[in-house]
């Protein structure tokens, strides 16, 4: 890739990781201090309005740079700053401008992207989840005492089991539900069917089934 290829890739990168930090925040505050389960969808209206808005940023600074470039063209004398340009900078300022607008461009074909952008909020999931975790482990570390003795056990209780839903129950259940999609692509028949097709949790009135109270 070339110079610009470079710097337009590095800005969406940056850009990106700027995203992943806001949704990462927003998931501490609104899913675990709210003790709300996550849903990936219910961030996406987020992710897409942090995405657009740093695409706006992005064609404002290219707007920005324009304006500069036009007013340093043809001026020759001493600069007497660092945002002081003369002409000897015109091509310098035109290229900024140029990588600005290529990285806005990669944010709007971002934002038509689902899978990405879904990808992007996962991860900021998964940070937020690392967050949380690195504190109980610090806090773990810091405080061995016992459950009664520790005034903070039922709040941390809480944060503790609200990770678990965050990340481990629902990584798993995602999973689950990819591995049921490929089996079912794959024409084979669900693990819990039965040979005739009744499902494995069905139970006939004579099997004992039931919880014996009648």
């Amino acid at each position: 890739m070339g110079r610009n290829a470079d710097a337009i890739a590095e800005g969406e990168a940056i850009a990106v990781s700027a995203a992943r930090l806001e949704l990462k925040n927003r998931i501490l505050v609104t899913t675990i201090a709210a003790d709300a389960n996550f849903d990936t969808d219910r961030f996406m209206p987020q992710a897409r309005e942090v995405v657009d808005r740093l695409a706006v940023e992005s064609e404002q600074a290219a707007e920005a740079l324009r304006r500069l470039r036009k007013r340093a063209w043809g001026r020759h004398s001493q600069s007497h700053g660092t945002h002081d340009y003369r002409d000897k900078d015109v091509r310098n300022l035109r290229r900024r401008a140029k990588q600005s607008i290529g990285v806005a461009k990669r944010l709007r074909e971002l934002l038509d992207d689902t899978d990405r952008m879904r990808g992007i909020i996962e991860q900021a999931r998964d940070a937020a989840w690392q967050d949380v975790r690195s504190n109980i482990d610090r806090r773990l570390n810091i405080e061995a005492m016992r459950p009664d003795e520790d005034p903070d056990y039922d709040r941390m209780r809480e944060a503790r089991m609200q990770a678990l839903r965050l990340v481990d129950l629902q990584s798993l259940a995602s999973q689950m539900r990819a591995r049921k999609k490929v089996e079912g692509d794959d024409g084979g028949e669900p693990d819990d069917a039965s040979p005739d097709g009744a499902s494995s949790d069905d139970t006939s009135p004579d099997d004992g089934g039931g919880d014996g109270r009648g």
